[in-house]
């Protein structure tokens, strides 16, 4: 794919990216695919699969306890927990307001390890990494933001994401569907945003704007990016994802870089 040469003008050290069809074909990639970079917050989808492997293997319930008072797992998925951004602090009763939390990703790390007696870390290797051929993924602290891996392996997860082996598709559909709609939050790095659409432990683009997919995106695109300058999209309309992993901090240049490169791709897909 030519758009994907694109991001050979990104101001970044290294970048690599990939494009992977609803049938599991790729169908394009640029720079070094086997590369390990940090993920940040890339790394919570990948959590989040690990959790929803743990629901379908009746190891925990969505709406069981976890995290605050009130707050179940689905809350914590769906950032709906009323948790803080970055410490143990409740800022809003659970299901009342979108509150983007990294220490809500590390609580359902610690209960997940609690109900079926493995290391997170562990059990997303045996769950969803090992399975996948996911060789280069490693999570190495918080379920949160501290995996890394490759454009090679994110493609298997990428088509695993549309065209599930691991799960029920029907639980990934949920996973990809709204939670808790109309919650208004922050999105990080974008502002204030009505409104904020979560699946669980994947965001949704819907209609918000700004946004760091692109303006030819599908609303029912869903997925994630991460402050170390990372992102993976699927757009199910367009039977496609795409990943691309770089090694500058997310900043101004991928809030002007990212979008008009996803048009590109789905531009160039849709010819």
């Amino acid at each position: 794919m030519q758009s994907l040469g694109i991001i050979e003008s990104w101001p970044v050290p290294n970048a690599a990216a990939a494009v992977v069809r609803a049938d599991g074909t790729v169908a394009g990639t640029r720079g070094d695919t086997a590369r390990r970079f940090p993920l940040a917050s890339v790394t919570k989808p990948l959590a989040a699969y690990a959790v929803l492997v743990a629901y379908e293997e009746g190891a925990v319930e969505l709406d069981e306890p976890a995290g605050p008072e009130g707050s179940t797992v689905r809350h914590l998925l769906a950032h709906t927990s009323g948790l803080a951004f970055d410490t143990p602090a409740v800022a809003a009763a659970p299901g009342t307001k979108r509150i983007y939390s990294n220490t809500g990703f590390d609580a359902l790390g610690d209960h997940v390890a609690k109900a079926t007696g493995i290391p997170f870390a562990e059990y997303l290797r045996q769950g969803v990494l090992e399975p996948l051929g996911m060789t280069g993924t490693s999570l190495d602290g918080s379920p949160a933001k501290d995996g890394t891996s490759t454009v090679d392996d994110l493609v298997r997860f990428a088509a695993e994401l549309q065209a599930p082996r691991l799960l029920d598709a029907r639980t990934v559909l949920e996973a990809m569907s709204v939670v808790h709609p109309g919650l208004t939050g922050i999105l990080p790095g974008y502002g204030h945003q009505r409104p904020n659409d979560w699946g669980l432990g994947f965001e949704i683009r819907d209609s918000k704007s700004p946004h760091w997919t692109g303006a030819s995106s599908s609303p029912r695109t869903f997925g994630h990016f991460g402050q170390s300058g990372t992102f993976l999209w699927v757009d199910p309309d367009a039977r496609a994802a795409c990943v691309a992993l770089t090694d500058r901090a997310f900043g101004p240049w991928a809030v002007e870089a990212w979008p008009p490169f996803t048009d590109a791709v789905l531009a160039e897909l849709a010819r």
